[in-house]
C-alpha cells in the first residue's frame, strides 16, 4: 500500500482513538443494517404488483445534502409485504463529482412528521455503473437499511466516489406490523456529500464475503445445526479496514478466513434472546493494525453456523454475510474495471 493510503488509515486510526464510537462503528454500520445486507443478492421475491409512488429529489447544494422521497405510500395497518403493493424499481442521476460520505434514512407522513421506522422492510440502493468488485456479475450494492433505520454517519476522510454519469437503482418493500394505517407515508433519505473540487477523500468499497458467493444470498434452513461455506478469490490487493455480519434468527456465528495465509480474519459471535431470535451482531475493527492487508489471488472463505430450534425446516430461512469496507492499494485500477460503460 503506498505510504500516502497508510497515513490516510493512521489518520483514521487517530480519530477512531477519540471518537471510536461515533465515528468508526458508523463505516460498518451503514453496511450491516440486517435487512440492507438481505437484499444483496436476493430480490427475486414474491410480492403484489407493483405501486405507483414517485420519486423526488431536492438537492441542497450549499449544505451538500441530496433529498431522495419516495411516496405516498399506502401501508394498511397489520399487512405482511406480502399483502402490500410494493413499488417498483426507481431510478435517478448522479449529478456531482465526488463522494457520497453520509446517509440519513427515516419515515414520514406528508407533513414531514415522522413515522414507525419498522414499517420499512428494506431498501437498497445500487450503482448501476459499477461492478460488484467480488461478484462482476452483479451491480455495486452501495446503500440499505431496514426496520431498524440505522444512520449511516460520515467517516473523516473516506467515501463512496460517484461520477455523473452514475445511475442509481433503489428498490424497497414495506410491511405494516403497527396497529396504526398511514395512507401517506414517504420514504426520505438524505445523503450528504462532498464534491472534489472542494476536497480529496479516499475512496472505498463495499466488501460482501456471501457463504452463496454470487447467487441468492438466502437459503434453506434444516431442523438443527447448518454449517454453510463460500469461498472468493480477490481480483484486487487492498485493505479491510473492519467487518460486520448479517444472519437471520438461530444464526449463531459467522466467520471469516484467509485460506491462502491460513489466518482467521474475524469471528463474529452472534447475540440471540432466549427463543433464538437475532439480537445482534459484533463488529471486528482493523484500524489499530492499519486495517487486514487482502493481496490479489487471496483466498477468502465465509462460514455461517446456526442452530435451528424451530421444530420445522425453514425455506429460504437463512443468510451468511460478512461485509466491510475496502481500501484498494490501487484506486484507479480498480475503479475503470469495475466501471460499466453501457446501462
Amino acid at each position: 500500500m503506498r505510504r500516502r493510503d497508510l497515513l490516510a488509515v493512521s489518520a483514521a486510526i487517530d480519530f477512531c482513538g477519540t471518537l471510536m464510537k461515533s465515528l468508526c462503528l458508523p463505516l460498518l454500520v451503514l453496511l450491516v443494517s440486517p435487512l440492507a445486507v438481505a437484499q444483496h443478492h436476493s430480490m427475486a421475491e414474491h410480492r403484489r404488483p407493483a405501486s405507483t409512488p414517485k420519486l423526488d429529489l431536492r438537492d441542497d447544494s450549499a449544505a451538500q445534502v441530496l433529498t431522495v422521497r419516495l411516496g405516498p405510500l399506502n401501508l394498511p395497518a397489520h399487512s405482511t409485504h406480502m399483502q402490500i403493493a410494493q413499488p417498483a424499481a426507481q431510478f435517478f442521476p448522479i449529478t456531482l463529482d465526488g463522494w457520497l460520505i453520509a446517509y440519513h434514512p427515516r419515515l414520514v407522513d406528508e407533513s414531514g412528521n415522522l413515522l414507525p421506522g419498522r414499517m420499512l422492510h428494506h431498501v437498497a440502493y445500487w450503482n448501476t455503473n459499477r461492478s460488484d468488485f467480488l461478484c462482476p456479475q452483479h451491480e455495486e450494492h452501495i446503500f440499505g437499511a431496514g426496520g431498524e433505520m440505522n444512520d449511516w454517519q460520515a467517516v473523516p476522510g473516506f467515501g463512496y466516489r460517484v461520477h455523473p454519469q452514475d445511475r442509481i437503482r433503489l428498490s424497497s418493500m414495506f410491511h405494516n406490523p403497527t396497529e396504526t394505517s398511514y395512507a401517506n407515508a414517504y420514504l426520505e433519505v438524505k445523503i450528504e456529500y462532498r464534491l472534489a473540487s472542494k476536497e480529496q477523500l479516499k475512496s472505498v468499497y463495499p466488501a460482501w464475503f456471501d457463504v452463496q458467493q454470487c447467487g441468492d444470498s438466502d437459503y434453506d434452513l434444516k431442523l438443527g445445526r447448518n454449517v454453510t461455506s463460500g469461498t472468493l478469490r480477490l481480483d484486487y490487493s487492498g485493505i479491510l479496514l473492519g467487518v460486520g455480519g448479517h444472519l437471520h434468527d438461530y444464526g449463531r456465528q459467522l466467520v471469516l478466513e484467509n485460506l491462502t495465509r491460513k489466518q482467521n480474519i474475524a469471528t463474529l459471535d452472534a447475540s440471540l434472546d432466549e427463543k433464538g431470535r437475532l439480537l445482534s451482531i459484533p463488529l471486528t475493527l482493523f484500524v489499530q493494525q492499519g486495517g487486514y492487508h487482502l493481496s490479489k489471488d487471496d483466498l477468502v472463505k465465509v462460514t455461517a453456523r446456526y442452530d435451528n430450534q424451530s421444530g420445522k425446516e425453514l425455506p429460504q430461512g437463512a443468510m451468511g454475510i460478512v461485509v466491510g469496507y475496502f481500501l484498494p492499494d490501487t484506486d484507479s485500477e480498480m475503479w475503470h474495471s469495475l466501471v460499466r460503460l453501457a446501462h
